[in-house]
């Protein structure tokens, strides 16, 4: 339940590819929940990114809802299996089904390789008929899976993501209402179904009163009784008379209307967005406190070259003017007026663009910080009285704002440059009418996936541009990732309760400590460290905490209470539950001022299918959710194990020495700690991952290196660092039995598994979107891009020198 989310500062890293489903939607307008200025806890928690999982709302515009589950009958997460239920006869009979499928299996490959499969100048050496093969379920389900998944007639070493994910594109196109498709968006499905089965099942026995809560948000959401359709427009246009009317519909006047209590409303009475963001998170300086934080903020399309790139993206601009002009005439205006509005509303925003930073040009966290106090941001930005703007909000909870209390301004001039933008709009009647139709639109807009079917119908249009397809889904789907999202540790105890195996944990900490070891024994290997920085580098790498599975605190009834104390849902009051929601997350914010940071809070659900690196914490958190196939099954060999949950550990622990998480020491305070000829030599080796990445195109567009820099240099360095660790390990294990059939070394079948992970389809507009907006680079060149750059892949699959997959130039930081 995400929407715009317009946030201060990223503040966690996470691996995920932004698969449409697993997700977090904050780039789509009209998700899930709509626009909130401030972040909170069940949203991401402090100013960072929502955490992942939103998927398409209700048929609005949704969410990439990738950027972030899963679930499967083996690994980390577990539930009874067939074989666990059926009878002493049915499991005989199973049994000799599966040997002679086993039997049958062998021999296709067999023929499959001597008619010219994989080639075998890539195999060391193929295995031979009397060496043990693994022929567990688990290993001959796995060996089936891998080959059906890789494309036998590629060269890997021409293109590695097309001989590994081959076979899984051609037999996997895109379903129905998906932009993107793929490992994750089908693991997510399948968590999808065992959360409906807890909030459905009246048998399930429920614990706590937050996981009531949980339930009863869920069948509001679901709206059986039809409340919602027979509502309409009523909810939304209540709203907007209380914060001042809109133009548009009729209700509005120019002599009344007051910028100062407009936004007091709409961002701190309904805690939606417009212009700027502010929001309580860690002090970048001082991670042990908290502190106000203000950014820029106020765009509704997900990146500002929509508005400012006008032949690549003249269809998203004509489709967003027609679902504005769609909602306004649904909201009673007369459509030629409408759409003459909402054009000089597009107009604004397109202004506002011009004067946004872009996202590459806000890598460095340290030039970025700019710590005042709200009496200078007065002086810098008098766009408000600051002073009785921030009252406003923190009067909710009993809390008073002195204009001496401090501030971080991430962007100071942005609300320099917005300020004189918005007086200058001010100072006509025309003007006025258009900043006040601006925040009108704003705050409709995030809430039109609350309304009645004609209003998310009427998304559609947008959402389709922007990502080439409607996103529809099943009202359950829906419903099951909106209660996630809302009140996801509750519905998470649920969750745990029902799969997750307690074995897991220690497992995946065994995992983790093998490939921080890997990274830290690499450190000695960089040359271009000084010795004083490498051995500070090594105590931040031994002081990184690891989160796993999901917080204790969910399985104990009354501190799980005590987190929701406060937030009441009614079964028929869905658009009301979702106020309740943001106005809770709000004051919830609020108090994070006065209380210090929490160094073991949790920022994603325990369902979660993805991973995250928090710099002022320096925290990895592993939930739940990933400790399951493919990317993690303690009946897998070790290679798959190694090359996608190993490569996940890796890339989060390389976050923590990226382009911005390296300027956080081993504490998660924001300072230089390393010498400026250190700083030097990483910025050279940084740019070549900029210019290697900046080559790559998709569907001919050139990706933006400098945006995805902290992203590909994780991808790399996890990819090494988890490879290093499967090495060593297999020093001490050097006779894993190799799986059948498949006619690959175990290092071999790493790069296979790691690969496999990505395997994906997507819409051109999806791809256009996650080029423009997304700090991750597309699935293909999160495999290509770090194998290439891999001595040891080339050593592995005898690739010749200057093959596209052993580049002569290779690009290395970690």
């Amino acid at each position: 339940m995400n929407g715009i989310q317009l946030k201060p500062m990223p503040r966690y890293k996470r691996t995920d590819f932004e698969d449409e489903e697993t997700s977090s939607a904050s780039s789509i307008p009209g998700d899930v929940t709509g626009s909130s200025t401030v972040l909170t806890d069940m949203k991401g928690g402090g100013v960072g990114p929502v955490a992942a999982g939103v998927g398409g709302a209700r048929g609005s515009v949704a969410g990439l809802a990738p950027m972030g589950v899963r679930y499967s009958v083996s690994g980390g997460v577990h539930r009874r299996t067939f074989w666990q239920r059926a009878s002493p006869l049915e499991r005989f009979l199973l049994a000799l089904v599966a040997l002679l499928a086993f039997v049958v299996f062998v021999l296709a490959i067999v023929v499959g390789v001597s008619s010219g499969g994989v080639r075998e100048r890539i195999i060391e050496k193929i295995v031979q008929p009397e060496r043990k093969y693994c022929v567990t379920p688990a290993c001959v389900t796995v060996a089936s899976s891998i080959l059906n998944a890789m494309d036998h007639e590629v060269d890997p070493c021409e293109d590695f993501y097309q001989y590994a994910c081959g076979g899984w594109i051609k037999s996997n196109p895109l379903p129905d209402g998906k932009s993107i498709w793929g490992t994750f968006g089908k693991l997510w499905q399948e968590n999808q179904l065992v959360m409906k089965n807890v909030l459905e099942d009246e048998k399930t026995e429920l614990k706590s009163m937050a996981e009531m809560k949980a339930r009863t948000y869920y069948y509001s959401c679901l709206d059986k009784n039809d409340t919602v359709e027979a509502l309409g427009k009523k909810p939304i246009v209540n709203l907007l008379d209380i914060v001042g009317g809109w133009n548009v519909s009729g209700n509005y006047s120019t002599d009344t209307w007051d910028l100062q209590e407009a936004l007091h409303l709409i961002h701190n009475v309904y805690s939606r967005s417009g212009l700027f963001s502010w929001a309580v998170g860690e002090d970048d300086r001082n991670s042990s406190r908290h502190i106000l934080q203000v950014d820029q903020g106020g765009l509704i399309l997900p990146s500002r070259d929509y508005y400012l790139d006008k032949a690549a993206d003249d269809k998203v601009l004509t489709a967003y003017l027609s679902y504005m002009t769609a909602i306004g005439v649904l909201l009673g205006g007369e459509e030629a007026s409408v759409k003459a509005q909402m054009q000089d509303v597009i107009d604004f925003e397109k202004r506002l663009a011009n004067i946004t930073v872009p996202a590459e040009e806000r890598r460095d966290d340290e030039r970025l910080y700019h710590k005042m106090t709200v009496a200078e941001l007065q002086t810098s930005a008098p766009l408000l009285n600051w002073t009785a703007y921030f009252n406003s909000a923190f009067s909710q909870i009993n809390k008073t704002i002195p204009d001496t209390q401090e501030v971080v301004v991430y962007a100071p001039e942005y609300m320099a440059n917005m300020t004189d933008l918005v007086r200058e709009y001010l100072a006509s009647s025309k003007g006025k009418v258009i900043i006040c139709n601006y925040l009108a639109w704003s705050m409709v807009h995030s809430m039109v996936s609350y309304l009645s079917e004609p209003f998310r119908e009427a998304s559609k249009v947008l959402r389709k541009a922007l990502m080439g397809s409607d996103g529809s889904d099943t009202a359950w789907r829906y419903c099951v990732t909106d209660t996630n999202a809302v009140i996801g540790f509750a519905l998470g105890a649920m969750f745990v309760r029902e799969v997750f195996d307690g074995d897991s944990k220690p497992l995946a900490q065994n995992m983790i400590q093998e490939v921080k070891d890997a990274f830290k024994n690499n450190l000695p290997m960089l040359k271009w460290m000084d010795r004083e920085t490498r051995e500070l580098a090594k105590e931040k790498a031994d002081a990184i905490t690891d989160m796993i599975g999901f917080p204790d605190f969910i399985t104990d009834p009354k501190k799980l209470d005590e987190k929701y104390k406060g937030l009441e849902f009614e079964e028929n009051e869905y658009f009301e539950n979702n106020i309740r929601v943001s106005q809770f997350l709000l004051r919830k914010n609020m108090q994070r001022l006065y209380r210090p940071s929490n160094k073991t809070e949790w920022e994603m659900t325990p369902t979660t299918v993805n991973a995250y690196y928090t710099p002022t914490k320096n925290q990895i958190v592993f939930p739940a959710g990933i400790l399951q196939a493919p990317f993690y099954d303690p009946n897998y060999p070790k290679s798959l194990n190694f090359g996608a949950m190993g490569v996940v550990m890796g890339h989060e622990l390389t976050h923590a020495f990226d382009d911005q998480g390296r300027e956080y020491d081993k504490t998660g305070n924001l300072h230089q700690w390393w010498k400026n000829s250190t700083i030097r030599s990483f910025q050279s080796r940084a740019q070549c991952f900029i210019d290697q990445y900046s080559n790559y195109t998709a569907n001919g567009e050139n990706l933006n290196g400098k945006q995805t820099l902290g992203e590909n240099i994780a991808d790399n360095g996890g990819l090494k660092a988890a490879f290093h660790a499967f090495e060593d390990w297999l020093g001490t294990h050097p006779d894993e039995p190799p799986l059948p059939g498949v006619n690959l070394t175990h290092k071999q079948l790493f790069y296979v598994g790691f690969a496999q992970v990505w395997c994906s389809t997507e819409t051109p507009e999806a791809i256009h979107l996650q080029i423009l907006s997304d700090p991750h680079s597309p699935a293909k060149y999160r495999v290509t891009g770090p194998v290439s750059n891999s001595e040891e892949f080339a050593r592995e699959f005898q690739c010749r020198k200057n093959s596209a997959m052993n580049t002569k130039k290779k690009c290395e930081v970690w």
